[in-house]
């Protein structure tokens, strides 16, 4: 299968966007902010401590300015592939950075194996392949390494693709099973609704799915 053939009848029209101008021009301003609140952040750092694994190398998927690792964890690598140079540079879990849009080059420069973990954090929103972005996932990751996907109902809409922005939190865990399912590679994926430990907060929900040992 090339790089670009979608494995299932994904609809073109899934993936319109309001505004499909180049992604470099409105990635362009550095945005040093969290995407989703203090809470929520909490709750992912705490899930990552509890599954990600200890000295593991890490890929950070669509990153920015925070990974939300918990800082007193000890990986080998933490490797960063987003938009903004500025914001990952100042990402200070980072220990690789690499500039790239996934939208125009779907394929991760990386090496086939090498990664324990794959990070996408709120943001597969935006991804205009996400099944082939997942395809080549998979081929980074070592066998039965999972990739952890996380949203909330933040976004910026004019950039996400209109699949998601017609479907509710629920719903968006269903659609990224799919995505998973399409990129094949993968086990069937699993939903956890995180509870921020108190007060009100963003939602936050993680969609889980480890590549096939012997992928």
């Amino acid at each position: 299968m090339s790089k670009t053939e979608r494995v299932v009848p994904l609809k073109p029209e899934f993936f319109e966007r309001v505004d499909d101008s180049d992604d470099e021009a409105f990635y362009e301003p550095t945005r040093l902010v969290a995407h989703i609140d203090n809470p929520a952040r909490d709750a992912l750092t705490a899930h990552y401590e509890k599954v990600l694994p200890a000295n593991g190398r890490i890929l950070d998927l669509m990153s920015s300015y925070h990974s939300h690792l918990p800082e007193a964890a000890k990986y080998s690598s933490v490797v960063g592939l987003g938009m903004n140079e500025t914001e990952l540079v100042e990402n200070p879990c980072l220990t690789e950075r690499i500039v790239h849009n996934l939208n125009r080059d779907p394929q991760i420069p990386l090496a086939d194996a090498d990664f324990d973990a794959c990070l996408i954090a709120v943001s597969i929103q935006y991804l205009t392949q996400p099944d082939v972005v997942l395809a080549d996932v998979a081929r980074v990751l070592k066998p039965g390494a999972p990739c952890i996907v996380s949203y909330s109902n933040r976004c910026f809409p004019t950039k996400a693709v209109a699949v998601w922005r017609s479907l509710g939190d629920q719903d968006h865990a269903k659609l990224i099973a799919l995505y998973f399912d399409a990129a094949g590679s993968f086990q069937p994926a699993a939903l956890d609704v995180l509870k921020p430990p108190a007060g009100p907060s963003d939602p936050l929900f993680i969609v889980t799915a480890a590549k096939q040992n012997g992928s």
